[in-house]
């Protein structure tokens, strides 16, 4: 695979976050799946990262948590502290964060390593930033998600419109040494039309495809092909995701 190219992928989250909380249905869900995954234990100090535009942030921050966001978005970033969703804001790279070493009790990312160059490195560094007996929630995508958006798409190109995504055996070697709590959920979200399901992908930031592709106008005609060639859910449009959350503890 090409090298990540993180300035692209920040640029796209930027576009999106003045209106990302509008379409980040799949992002509660595996929000949900995380948090059901945790003690029910207060965490005194959390980093979120891969924060976004602070949702979960402000979850933490209202259950008493001394919460940094941290992204690598400046415009997420600043839309979180727009809405006051932590108490320190911190715009850089989860592969390379500028935190001290064990400060937090609990360092959550959700949905957001799957952008990292590489897991193995993601988790090394939230780890490092982790107090013995802490613990690192995170959720990312798995190998054959978005199956209907690529065979939509297959009616009218050969052109990759997903990115290729870890599968279970790469993310579970990049979890080797840890004490890890893992489970694998398959979640969809559903959309009235194709239209409505990739202005929800574009509503996330999550258009940046890390192998490129020819940019091309999206005719009435290749709509109507989409629409067409989209699998459907009880007549409407789905996108499936499988996730993979884990909960490592620190020694």
């Amino acid at each position: 695979m090409p090298p990540v190219n993180k300035p692209a992928i920040a640029a796209a989250f930027g576009r999106a976050a003045s209106q990302y909380q509008q379409h980040d249905e799949l992002q509660r869900q595996s929000a949900a799946a995380m948090l059901a995954q945790l003690p029910q234990r207060p965490f005194e100090q959390v980093l979120d990262a891969g924060c976004g535009p602070g949702s979960i942030s402000r979850v933490w921050t209202e259950a008493g948590s001394n919460v940094t966001a941290l992204d690598l978005s400046p415009q997420m970033l600043a839309e979180a502290e727009r809405q006051h969703s932590a108490q320190h804001y911190v715009q850089a790279d989860i592969e390379a964060m500028p935190l001290a070493d064990r400060q937090f009790c609990l360092a959550w990312s959700n949905l957001a390593v799957q952008w990292c160059e590489s897991l193995a490195s993601a988790l090394r560094e939230l780890h490092r930033v982790v107090r013995p007996g802490g613990l690192v929630a995170f959720s990312t995508l798995v190998a054959d998600s978005l199956p209907e958006l690529n065979l939509a798409w297959q009616a009218i190109d050969r052109q990759p419109h997903a990115n290729r995504f870890l599968t279970q055996d790469e993310i579970l070697s990049a979890l080797e040494g840890y004490r890890c709590q893992q489970h694998i959920h398959t979640l969809s979200v559903t959309f009235e039309d194709a239209l409505s399901a990739m202005r929800s992908l574009k509503g996330i930031g999550a258009t940046h495809l890390h192998e490129g592709r020819t940019a091309q106008t999206l005719t009435r005609h290749h709509l109507q092909q989409l629409q067409l060639a989209w699998p459907k859910q009880n007549g409407r449009c789905a996108l499936t995701y499988h996730i993979f959350t884990g909960v490592i503890e620190r020694d």
